[in-house]
């Protein structure tokens, strides 16, 4: 129990080379200080600690858990958990309950956010706690009661290098070790450092405890990717090294093992422990054993020390006499009597004491403690005893103890007892008497009364701490808003709000009511914005502007060629109105056919003239290439099929397809016949391939053909069937009866030797037949839409809303195109808005629209426009908007731009599924709930799409009755009402189409390296599962198997029980879907495996788990390590994919720096082959031949050219030639690249690289392209990306080496995916949106995806997840409900934009069917006008005031953006800026720094860990260390935080009642109850627990610790004593910290990337000092530019004086920043307006 009050203070290295004064532990402390001097001594482990902060310096913050459900498998060090838990800020020492509240509430979190991990202790881990008893318990007990009160798996390893960790890591893998990165020494700091090195160098990446963060959906922490090389930092004999640092440890903990008599100790408690459970049957709890058997041991040692006269009277310093210690647990016995009986509503009440034990008392609870340590481990190590273990998390209370002595040694003066109550007094006395019972000094301590002696326990200061100051109670400002009462009026009335007259005495500020009239950061009129407008004769003059905007065109128009393969449309306008349209067809569908006119029979009879002579060209064109074809397939089979193949797909009449068809197959069957007669020593797989051709035409007779085939054609089928030994297939067709015995050898010798369907199943698996739809569609001209993409067209059609899952590639994004030519085509003013989540995909949406659509325009209305942060043009002129949702936000939100939102006619949201995502996901929310017109969500990856579209269906419903109301409104006022009327009819239809079936199949292999050299290993998808989880989830639905595979699964069920009952039934071969078919479709391959699955699940629901670990064992590839060379082998890896021909390839890595250098390792390695190679020319040679070359050309320019003789003629030609030699010899030959030079000519090539010649990195971009190679990734220019983009669609590169930046949408399909890196981004969703890119549709018959360097753990976990439910972020923030308020105020239609704002309000998915959410968020609104109007942003009738303009063009950065204006009206920035001599507009250097310096803190804010601080000193140009704000910001800050604190701890206090207090008194994650009924008969529980007031807001555990709700005022973390079921975040608490700190109270150090930058603008310094890639640090700079030119802005139009200071201040650092970005990178483009 750690009840003496140690508590770990500040934990800095510093702290940890001094001994603690303070230590309550009282033992020789020279001992301690020789084991940490070793380590001191020590150069080395201090080596490798600064080296462990360099590689923790590169760490990343974070999304942990991304989108992997029940599936990613992730370590945490138990230690971290400790110490990370104990040292958090609110709990208090000794507070047990407490500690295990807050461990199992930060486990509980991961488990809610779909983690799967496990708890691992080091044994060695116990010897750092020497000195530290309290923990050496706390750390038993933490183990004990994962193990016995919760499902977390708990592992135990001596050390990190033993052989039994090696092999755990090796078979599970995990996801990341999440570990501490300083301990309660230096000894135990360095022993985190090893193990944090030790795992990098297994590839295990690490996730730092420290910095850690919660919202709504995930965990966000430090995170360092085990990259290969971390493992580069020598560390020669580490067991050694290990041994050093652990047995100066080791040592002091025996010691003190031997200083209590060890061995004697434990015999007695052995003995106490017998008597004890001796008494009786009855499993006891764990407080009673604990309690008894701790204090019985320690009265034995206190016994024996006065036996033996060690213990002296009783002295201040002196050990406590055995009486004493009698009375310590006399009290102890009383307090987990009072633990035992009082529920946790009382106990919570307890009061908050600041008492310190003596010294002697100090060291009875050590020895106690120790006790309690050795009973634990001795109760872990057996299972003789029976134990209640559920309350081992409250073995004590270290306040209660306390309280308990200071009433006796205090307030129990007058000798009157207070009554302990009938329960107490039962547990008490028990307690009491069975240590009597039990221990041999019991004669000399019979007393029951709790106090005998007279000695001091606690110090003198100690005191009773009462806090008298109440929560400030708010009288919330009553707003005059029809949104307010309409959204949140329920609440109205159960809030304290101010009454008149107090309201007219409470100081709102004051200021001018703002308008949006000019752009956030550009400063143009909005009239002039966003691109500009039709008619602008400005913008037509602006010649630079109008060149860049030609250039622009021409590059879409350009890049489009690899994007849309046919010719643009030309959109006509369609006149018709289409709902009178639509019901002339309802009409017309009820009539009888009408008889064919005279016009339209002479058309019918010239379009069968026109197909029989087309017939005919095809019939006489056919005669003259059959005879060819015949040959060269004879000759040489393969390419002769491919060129009878090109001939059937270019020709268009039906009878001569047949004709060819037929040819094809009769010549198939020649060579087959002659290869197995005359060429038996082939491979079979070659002889096969074959047999596979006469069976894919057999079926394509018999699927296209089969009404035209003859007698005899029929009997060709059945001769070749017969002859491949499918006797039974060829028994359904006509056939020659009479066979010789010649043709039944030859027939033997030509059989394949398995059953038809086999056949089919094992070697046709990628070219069975889809039952593909054939009637075409007149709405589609370029193919023959399906079923499901024609119930898209007709929602289109309809004007109806439709979320759409189907797998990539599939054709989902065709109705988006569709819905674009619909709405192009009714008009010139219709606008379709695309909104992608990436500006990659934003490029490719724009490209394909410019080159798929046409049409005549009025002046000023463009096609396509862009809306993006980077750039925009055409984005209110034109009729497809292409935008990202933070940009779309920006416009529904503008006051005015409601006009324009009007004319949305349809808006597509590509990739829906980024709802959920970590970043952004609330604005995706915004725009689904603000828009009223039909829209299309597309995705590829929603587990949960019928919850998505039930969410969204409420949404219409909603605008439904409000277009009615609107309506009805505007027909009241009469002759506005035509103004209003809609043009068309609106649906409020939202369809769920889902279709879940890939074209081809995906089939997955593990690459090894065996004798240096890479190899491919088929995984079967069945393998990566476990019986576990079969039982509990099921087999995933995206788990699908090729038809090869379900046959290879049916195989193995078989091999492993043969007595299976449904073998027969199951067997290919009699299976109903596929007996005696000639024609297998895909269909029927789904089916067999369905049908295969669920009778793997039957099998564990009949009890046979065995037999299916058994088969699931059978299916897995040869075990292939993954510890190699990455980079070394990785242009083998490709190497491989050509020669099996499995190029063009994606390989997809997560690092940009390992992108590019795998790509530059391919392009070496095949410069130095074709460098290896004999050349044409030698270099002598071709330096004559260019001498030569030269010699001619003068001879040739000197030639007048009016005389043209041999002579002249001659030079020509032996310039020409020569040309073409010294041509040749630089050619690159083919198998030096993977380019292939026949998809693209010399002059588009040479265009391509002309086009994008400005890329930044164009040289290299080249260089790799001439080898078919190049990269991708987010931080690559435009242009550079685009390059990579178009030759790869085009078939030029072949291996494509990116990040994550073609996983969502972009068009770049492939043959081949192979994932290079394990990464924290390769995740569920990445994992599905990357390998659906394999397989294209039309070129491929099946994709591959290989794992190359994944650990197989890793495999398995991403084959059988799932992805996850879209479940809603936090929807709202100050910022955005001030943009709400402006948008209603300020909106031209009023009423229009007041149901936009309630639209947004009244639907968040996160409290979609969920009442105390929607009340949560209500009372979040209110509280939120409130703070507006009362700081003077909003009036009384929340119109918007002066500085709305600022705070909501930053809203990006709240809660800087309302620090910022609390700056500027506290004068600090005037104070700030002053000009270098009066009448100057120019302001000095160091003004400047300081405004960088300011700004820093509020827009700038990357934080780095508090262990970076060991290497400050060590940096070459950069500080790194941003240092804080100026004492005047610093104090504005802290008023500002005081405002906030005000305001919103008392909406916290109104949260508090929304909460579920019978969930409050239960544990999170074991769910152990600590309710029950009060106890109301003790007078000494009602005294010591009479604090009733100021407890109703934090957690009931919380309050044990003496936390109140004044805590919620000023505690850095609330989050640790927030309600558990408030469903508040700290997050949503608009707080600024001065100083942020980790839950561990160390400093939280802010990246001074800004100001360094600002100071030495280098790049190259902000990579190696800051640790930032050069592409990412330009948008970190140009973000923070963007915030300079914001406030720039911004104030430019509040403030009159043009002359003002700080307005000419900002002038001035806006141009010197812009300056110094734009010098540092020329090629990119810092702004677009």
């Amino acid at each position: 129990m750690a009840t003496q009050g140690s508590y770990l203070g500040q934990k800095s290295l510093e702290s940890q080379k001094e001994p603690d004064p303070e230590s309550s532990v009282p033992c020789d402390p020279e001992p301690k200080n020789n084991a940490e001097s070793q380590v001191k001594s020590s150069e080395f482990p201090h080596g490798m600690y600064l080296y462990v902060m360099e590689k923790l310096s590169r760490a990343v913050f974070a999304s942990l858990l991304n989108d992997y459900v029940e599936s990613e498998f992730f370590l945490i060090d138990g230690d971290s958990l400790l110490l990370t838990c104990v040292l958090d800020q609110s709990l208090k020492a000794g507070q047990h309950l407490h500690f295990f509240y807050l461990v199992e509430s930060y486990l509980h979190k991961l488990t809610n956010r779909g983690a799967k991990y496990a708890v691992v202790f080091f044994e060695d881990m116990e010897f750092f706690y020497h000195d530290r008893v309290d923990l050496i318990s706390l750390r038993t007990q933490l183990k004990l009661h994962l193990e016995h009160n919760t499902d977390t798996v708990i592992y135990t390893f001596s050390n990190f290098l033993s052989a039994q960790w090696n092999t755990f890591l090796i078979d599970h893998h995990p996801y990341f070790l999440m570990v501490c990165d300083e301990g309660v020494t230096l000894s135990q700091t360095y022993f985190f450092s090893m193990l944090m090195l030790s795992a990098l160098g297994k590839k295990i990446d690490l996730v730092l405890t420290s910095g850690q963060e919660f919202d709504q959906l995930r965990v966000y922490g430090y995170h360092i990717n085990a990259t290969h090389h971390h493992n580069l930092y020598p560390i020669k004999k580490q067991k050694q090294f290990l041994q050093d640092l652990v047995d100066p440890c080791e040592k002091l903990y025996r010691k003190r093992a031997q200083k209590l008599n060890f061995s004697n100790t434990i015999n007695e408690i052995e003995k106490s422990i017998t008597l004890l459970f001796n008494n009786g049957d009855k499993a006891l709890d764990i407080r009673s054993i604990m309690c008894i058997l701790s204090c019985s041991a320690v009265l034995t040692i206190y016994g024996k020390k006065a036996t033996h006269g060690e213990c002296q009277a009783s002295q201040d310093d002196s050990d406590l006499t055995l009486e004493e210690v009698a009375d310590l647990c006399r009290m102890y016995c009383l307090s987990v009597a009072i633990l035992l009986v009082l529920p946790l509503s009382q106990r919570m009440k307890s009061r908050n004491i600041h008492a310190d034990w003596n010294s002697p008392v100090l060291a009875c609870l050590d020895w106690q403690i120790i006790c309690e340590h050795i009973i634990l481990k001795k109760f872990s190590n057996t299972s003789n005893w029976k134990i209640n273990w559920t309350h081992i998390a409250d073995l004590s209370d270290g306040l209660l103890l306390k309280n308990i002595a200071y009433y006796y040694e205090k307030e129990n003066n007058t000798g009157s007892k207070l009554i302990f109550g009938k329960a107490i007094e039962e547990k008490f006395s028990f307690l009491w008497n069975s240590i009597l019972e039990i221990n041999p000094h019991s004669e000399q301590i019979q007393s029951y009364d709790v106090r005998t002696t007279s000695r001091p326990f606690l110090s003198k200061a100690s005191s009773i701490i009462v806090r008298e100051e109440n929560m400030p109670t708010i009288g919330l400002l009553r707003a005059k808003s029809d949104i307010v009462e309409e959204y949140a009026g329920d609440f109205l009335d159960e809030l304290p709000f101010l009454s008149s007259i107090e309201h007219k005495e409470t100081p709102v500020t004051r200021g001018k009511y703002f308008d949006e009239l000019t752009h956030w950061h550009s400063g143009r009129p909005l009239s002039d914005d966003y691109d500009r407008t039709k008619g602008d004769e400005a913008a037509l003059k602006d010649e630079r502007a109008l060149r860049d905007y030609q250039k622009l065109q021409t590059l879409h128009r350009f890049s489009g060629q690899s994007l849309v393969s046919s010719s643009s449309k030309t959109i006509v306008i369609q006149n018709d109105d289409p709902e009178k349209k639509g019901e002339k067809e309802k009409v017309i569908v009820k009539k009888k056919q009408p008889q064919k006119s005279k016009k339209d029979l002479i058309i019918e009879e010239n379009q069968k003239r026109m197909n029989a002579k087309e017939e005919t060209k095809d019939a006489e064109q056919w005669k003259l290439v059959a005879s060819s074809i015949e040959k060269e397939m004879r000759a040489n089979f393969f390419p002769g099929l491919k060129k009878l193949e090109s001939f059937i797909k270019n020709t268009q009449t039906r009878s001569v397809k047949l004709l060819a068809e037929l040819l094809g197959l009769r010549i198939s069957f020649k060579v087959w016949v002659e290869h197995c007669c005359t060429d038996m020593s082939s491979e079979e797989e070659d002889d096969l391939n074959i047999a596979v051709e006469i069976m894919k035409k057999i079926q394509t007779l018999h699927y296209k053909y089969k009404d035209m085939l003859t007698n005899e054609d029929q009997q060709l089928i059945a001769q070749c069937l017969s002859y491949l030994g499918f006797e039974n297939l060829a028994c359904t067709l006509p056939r020659a009866k009479v066979t010789s015995a010649r043709e039944d050898k030859k027939k033997a010798e030509c059989m394949v030797g398995v059953g038809a369907a086999r056949f089919q199943l094992q070697f046709m698996s990628p070219y069975l037949v889809r039952e593909e739809r054939t009637d075409p569609d007149p709405r589609v001209q370029h193919f023959i839409p399906d079923t499901w993409q024609r119930k898209l067209l007709d929602v289109v059609d309809n004007n109806e809303s439709a979320v759409i899952v189907a797998p990539t590639s599939s054709g989902k994004t065709y109705a988006s195109y569709y819905c674009m030519q619909k709405v192009l085509s009714q008009g010139h003013e219709g606008v379709v808005v695309y909104v992608s989540p990436t500006k990659a995909l934003v490029n490719q949406v724009v490209t394909t629209v410019m080159n798929q659509f046409n049409k005549n325009l009025p002046n000023g209305v463009a096609l396509c426009g862009v809306f993006t942060r980077d750039y925009r043009t055409d984005a209110l002129n034109s009729q497809i908007l292409v935008t990202v949702p933070q940009c779309l936000e920006i416009l529904l939100l503008s006051p005015h731009r409601q006009e324009w939102a009007k004319r949305i006619k349809y808006v597509i949201f590509d990739e829906i599924h980024c709802l959920g995502g970590e970043i952004g996901a609330e604005v995706w929310e915004h725009l689904l709930v603000m828009i009223r017109c039909p829209f299309l969500a597309l995705s590829a990856t929603i587990s949960n799409p019928e919850h998505l579209t039930e969410w969204l269906q409420s949404v219409k419903f909603y605008w439904q009755k409000r277009d009615k109301l609107i309506e009805e409104n505007w027909t009241e006022k009469g002759a506005k009402a035509k103004a209003y009327k809609k043009k068309e009819k609106m649906s409020y239809r939202v369809h769920l189409v889902i279709y879940n079936k890939r074209y081809n199949d995906l089939e997955k292999y593990v690459c090894s390296v065996q004798d240096s050299n890479v190899s491919f290993e088929h995984y079967h998808p069945c393998a990566a599962l476990t019986t576990d989880h079969m039982e509990k989830y099921g087999i995933p639905n995206d788990l699908s198997c090729s038809p090869r595979e379900s046959l290879q699964l049916y195989d193995t069920m078989v091999d492993v029980w043969p007595e299976w009952a449904r073998r027969e039934e199951l067997d290919p071969e009699e299976y109903a879907h596929f007996k005696d078919r000639i024609i297998i479709t895909k269909n029927d391959t789904k089916i067999y495996e369905e049908e295969l699955k669920k009778e793997l699940i039957d099998w564990i629901k009949q009890g046979n788990q065995e037999k299916v670990s058994q088969l699931l064992k059978y299916l897995q590839p040869p075990k292939s390590s993954c510890n190699v060379d990455r980079v070394a082998y990785f242009p083998k890896l490709v190497e491989k994919l050509k020669e099996e021909q499995k190029l063009p390839a994606l390989l997809f890595a997560f690092n940009i720096g390992l992108v590019e250098h795998l790509a530059q390792e391919t392009a070496i390695f095949l410069k130095n082959k074709q460098d290896n190679k004999t050349k044409l020319l030698t270099e002598k040679k071709s330096q004559k031949l260019i001498t030569k070359a030269k010699r001619l050309e003068k001879a040739i320019a000197k030639n007048e050219p009016s005389k043209v003789n041999d002579a002249f003629l001659a030079n020509v030609a032996n310039h020409k030639s020569i040309e073409q030699v010294l041509i040749k010899d630089k050619e690159i030959p083919p198998d030096c690249t993977y380019a292939d030079t026949r998809a693209v000519n010399n002059e588009l090539l040479w265009e391509v690289f002309r086009q994008t010649s400005r890329s930044r990195d164009a040289k290299c971009l080249r260089f790799l392209a001439e080898r078919g190679v190049g990269y991708h990734h987010a931080s690559l220019d435009v242009k550079g990306r685009r390059q990579v983009e178009m030759l790869f669609r085009m078939g030029y590169l072949r291996v494509v080496t990116a990040t994550g930046s073609l996983a969502l949408g972009i068009n770049m399909p492939c043959k081949s995916v192979v994932f290079v890196q394990d990464s924290l981004y390769l995740d569920a969703l990445n994992y599905r949106q990357m390998s659906g890119r394999a397989g294209r549709r039309g070129q491929d018959v099946l994709g591959n995806v290989y794992f190359f360097t994944i650990p197989m753990p890793k495999v398995k976990r991403l084959m059988k997840s799932d992805v996850p439910n879209l479940k809603g972020q936090f929807p709202l923030g100050i910022s955005f409900v001030l943009r709400l308020m402006l948008l209603a105020a300020k909106a031209d239609h009023k009423e229009d934009a007041s149901a936009k704002a309630l639209s947004v309000l009244k639907h968040s998915l996160m409290a979609f069917k969920k009442p105390s959410e929607t009340k949560m968020l209500k009372l979040y609104f209110l509280f939120c006008i409130h703070f507006l109007i009362h700081e003077g942003y909003l009036d009384q009738h929340c119109n918007p005031l002066d500085f709305t303009g600022l705070v909501t063009h930053l809203h990006y950065h709240e809660p800087s953006n309302f620090v910022f204006v609390s700056f500027l009206e506290n004068g600090l920035f005037h104070r700030l800026c002053q000009r270098n001599t009066k009448g100057s507009n120019r302001f000095p250097q160091s003004v400047m720094e300081t405004l960088v310096l300011v700004l820093a803190n509020l827009f700038g804010r990357s934080y780095l860990l508090p262990s970076m601080l060991e290497l400050k000193g060590t940096f070459k140009q950069s500080k790194v260390f941003l240092e804080g704000l100026p004492d005047d910001f610093a104090a504005a800050l802290e008023d500002y935080n005081s405002k906030i604190s005000a305001v919103f701890g008392q909406y916290l206090l109104a949260v508090s009642h929304l909460a579920n207090y019978e969930q409050e008194y239960k544990l999170p994650l074991s769910q152990i109850n600590f309710s029950g009924e009060e106890c109301e008969d003790s007078e000494l529980v009602n005294h010591l627990m009479n604090c009733t007031k100021r407890r109703s807001a934090i957690t009931p555990f919380a309050c044990l610790s003496g936390n109140t709700d004044h805590d919620l005022t000023f505690a850095a973390h609330l989050d640790s004593i927030l309600l558990q079921t408030s469903h508040v975040s700290e997050k949503h608490i608009p707080r600024l910290h001065l100083e942020n700190t980790d839950a561990c109270g160390r400093k939280l150090l802010l990246n001074a990337y800004a100001l360094d930058f600002f100071k030495h603008s280098s790049i190259d310094a902000l990579e190696t000092d800051n640790g930032f890639h050069k592409g990412d640090a330009f948008y970190k700079l140009r973000d923070f530019s963007l915030c300079i030119a914001t406030i720039r802005v911004s104030l430019k139009e509040m403030c009159e004086d043009e002359d003002d200071p700080v307005v000419l201040a900002f002038e001035q650092l806006n141009t010197l920043y812009r300056e110094k970005l734009e010098t540092a990178y020329p090629r990119r483009r810092i702004f677009y307006a």
